[in-house]
């Protein structure tokens, strides 16, 4: 068995990876901090963890207590990752940050993207980016990792097969992607209240949006990236549009993306087009591609639950490939439906 910890437990993240690792054959929760939630039994905040948890409680952050544990899970709003993580990954043997604080490789960005300075810029470098499907073998030999963004992921896993083929140009890539509210956490904004969101569709971070950045980084090119909240719990549909290099087919297409993810086992590619619920609590991306001629332009959809591959499933799947475990281990590849 191996000993974890989540620091930032309380949130809708750090719920998920409690659900996760109390199903997880290998790992053995040591404990869970939730600052705001510090003496709060884990039951009372999230019924859903009473049989798993029953008298659980959330403790204050203590850094000591991360002192010789195989891993630690770092749950926390942007700019908290930054001021723990040289501590903790002097404690812990390994670290998994799920947010944005270690993702981008260049310091510069932080303050155009985050509007601030990074606090820790020379661990930049030893944070290796968590997209298992694409930087697998940098993963199984980090010490430290930074778990991608829900929309990079979902995007990244659309179009990177493509670039990295060289079937469609980097320069007018255009990512469209709509959310669901928990993708904002469990803190109160006004737009994300029920009677808010329900019954509406909006966009949101027109042309500054954080995860920006990240999609470029992830694919090397220039992207237009437009997210949308949708009046859904959960759940990522991206929508990419990019310039072929030369006339191509949605039959070549599909087929380069089924080459390409062949072997990975979160990942379903097919000609029907993607939904949310079709990943509803599962760790899976289901993906498929057209060619329009008319236009000349390519489209790839990908669906994704934003809190599992789009977060704490994705973080699982980073610690089993650190700690030597088979991947799929604790993680569900089949979705909840209805």
């Amino acid at each position: 068995m191996y000993r974890v910890g989540i620091v930032g437990a309380s949130g809708y993240t750090g719920a998920e990876l409690l659900r996760l690792c109390f199903e997880h054959p290998q790992l053995e929760l040591a404990w869970a901090m939730g600052e705001t939630q510090a003496g709060t039994e884990v039951a009372d905040l999230y019924p859903s963890l009473a049989a798993a948890y029953p008298r659980t409680r959330f403790e204050p952050y203590d850094a000591t207590l991360a002192d010789g544990l195989d891993l630690v899970f770092l749950a926390l709003p942007h700019g908290m990752s930054q001021q723990l993580a040289p501590d903790l990954q002097r404690r812990a043997d390994k670290v998994i940050d799920l947010s944005a604080d270690f993702r981008l490789r260049d310091a510069a960005l932080y303050p155009r993207w985050y509007g601030e300075e990074h606090a820790a810029p020379e661990l930049l470098g030893t944070f290796v980016y968590g997209l298992p499907e694409l930087f697998r073998y940098e993963v199984q030999k980090a010490e430290a990792v930074a778990v991608p963004g829900c929309y990079p992921t979902a995007a990244g896993l659309a179009l990177a097969p493509l670039m990295v083929t060289r079937a469609i140009e980097g320069d007018e890539v255009i990512v469209d992607a709509a959310s669901g509210v928990s993708g904002a956490g469990r803190s109160l904004a006004h737009a994300t209240h029920f009677g808010t969101a329900n019954e509406d569709f909006t966009a949101y971070g027109l042309l500054n949006h954080r995860h920006t950045p990240e999609i470029e980084q992830v694919l090397s090119a220039r992207v237009l990236f437009t997210p949308h909240l949708a009046p859904m719990t959960r759940g990522i549909l991206a929508t990419c549009y990019a310039k072929p290099r030369e006339a191509s087919s949605t039959t070549q297409l599909i087929d380069a993306l089924g080459d390409f993810y062949i072997n990975e086992p979160f990942v379903v590619v097919s000609d029907r087009p993607p939904s949310t619920k079709a990943t509803l609590g599962s760790n899976s991306a289901h993906l498929t591609a057209r060619y329009d001629e008319r236009t000349g332009w390519v489209i790839v959809l990908c669906a994704i639950d934003n809190l599992m591959k789009g977060a704490a499933g994705q973080a699982i799947q980073c610690a089993n490939l650190m700690l030597g475990l088979d991947e799929t281990t604790g993680l569900a590849q089949a979705a909840v439906y209805p």
